[in-house]
């Protein structure tokens, strides 16, 4: 295993970290806790020194399997890191009551605490609630070592959101694809420059860059990249050499789902160097970039010039599904559409939880096809007829093939 400076903090971490947000199941309910244990266990075995948790994986489920897998010496070998479920906060007090529960599911205190998912609105929960208050108070009481985030917004956000404390590390989505969504690479190089410990998360952006053997051929611009390019790589170890190259990197986290990826991504993290990948391997990844490009239905950067609309429709992450669904078939629709049920699909449901202070997002049943968005969109996307497909694909549940012919 390789280590790194976990930022300006006076310790090593491993160049991988596990991440317990995919861990195995036995249904989408249930999960496989003797084979999660074995893998996380194997994991630490092997120089992995850092696991990643949060309160809503697998249902809550994942903070008690992290719990019992860092029992028998194990706790003492790691940092364990997990997030506050900011989503559900309503008032400073449930900010204790929270991480209170999720000392008791792990049945230890975690190192590191992470506001989660930060962006702007949640960023101003902070703020009116004194949230940074409630998180120093909770590290002077030994509950916690270090303070930190994870983020899904933009770039100019994500800068704020760095500029408003000093955090001890901050946790963001990167990988070759997403060098310009989100915070991207000028966020790396952001949080590398204040000496913030920067903690990756979706290197293989969900298994999206590790395309199977049997399945490559189906994806022929893709397999054309990697049959003629002179390094010989796995599409995973491609991906995760790709973060691992950047000096601002201190650890990423990879959503594990299987021995044989523990055991594969353990071996990739040991090739693991700062600035080594030659220009030729670097042209490979652009072309590879390239070639996804052409799997993605619509041009949506979301950037979120089109927000907010009038009628609630949370326009960007709509049309991200719409691409992750013509992009993985109908083999990926129940995992999609998951996500897109919990939006609120009604006025009437969307009016009553925001009542209620939820975060809600509107599906895109609550278009009306009034075209506000369409000067706003610098891709000039016609997202009304987007929004018709959408409901054509969540809720009539036609076929990709259907839709996108």
């Amino acid at each position: 295993m390789k280590y790194r400076k976990m930022g300006s903090l006076d310790w090593e971490v491993s160049a991988l970290g596990f991440g317990a947000m995919r861990l195995p199941v036995y249904n989408p309910l249930k999960v496989n806790e003797e084979e999660a244990i074995k893998m996380i266990r194997y994991a630490i075995d092997n120089g992995v020194n850092y696991v990643d948790t949060a309160y809503p994986y697998h249902n809550g489920q994942s903070e008690v399997v992290v719990g019992k897998a860092l029992k028998d010496g194990y706790r003492e070998k790691v940092h364990l890191a997990t997030k506050s479920p900011l989503w559900m906060v309503k008032k400073a007090e449930d900010f204790d009551k929270f991480l209170n529960e999720q000392i008791e599911r792990l049945q230890t205190n975690p190192d590191i605490y992470l506001f989660h998912g930060l962006n702007r609105s949640r960023l101003e929960k902070i703020k009116n609630l004194n949230l940074i208050e409630k998180i120093e108070e909770a590290k002077a009481k030994g509950l916690i070592k270090y303070i930190g985030f994870s983020f899904h917004d933009n770039y100019e956000v994500f800068k704020e959101i760095i500029d408003y404390y000093n955090w001890d590390c901050c946790q963001i989505q990167y990988n070759y694809l997403d060098v310009e969504y989100q915070a991207g690479t000028k966020g790396v190089q952001y949080a590398g420059s204040k000496g913030i410990a920067l903690i990756i998360m979706e290197p293989i952006r969900g298994g999206k860059l590790a395309i199977p053997d049997n399945v490559l051929d189906r994806k022929p611009e893709i397999k054309e990249v990697l049959d003629k390019s002179e390094v010989k790589r796995s599409m995973p170890d491609w991906a995760l050499q790709f973060v691992w190259n950047h000096p601002e990197v201190s650890v990423v986290l990879s959503g594990m789902s299987s021995m044989q990826q523990v055991v594969e991504n353990v071996e990739s993290a040991s090739k693991s160097v700062i600035n080594t990948l030659t220009k030729e391997e670097l042209q490979t990844i652009s072309e590879l970039r390239e070639a996804y490009s052409k799997y993605i239905m619509v041009p949506c950067t979301s950037c979120g010039y089109c927000l907010p609309c009038p009628n609630g429709v949370a326009i960007p992450g709509v049309l991200r599904m719409i691409n992750d669904l013509y992009y993985w078939g109908d083999r990926g629709r129940p995992r999609i559409a998951f996500f897109y049920n919990r939006m609120a699909k009604s006025e009437e449901d969307f009016e009553k939880r925001k009542a209620a202070g939820e975060e809600v997002e509107g599906a895109a049943t609550l278009c009306i096809q009034c075209g506000d968005c369409l000067d706003k969109c610098p891709q000039q996307i016609d997202i009304p007829s987007c929004m018709e497909q959408a409901n054509a694909l969540f809720e009539e549940n036609k076929r990709v093939s259907e839709v996108f012919k």
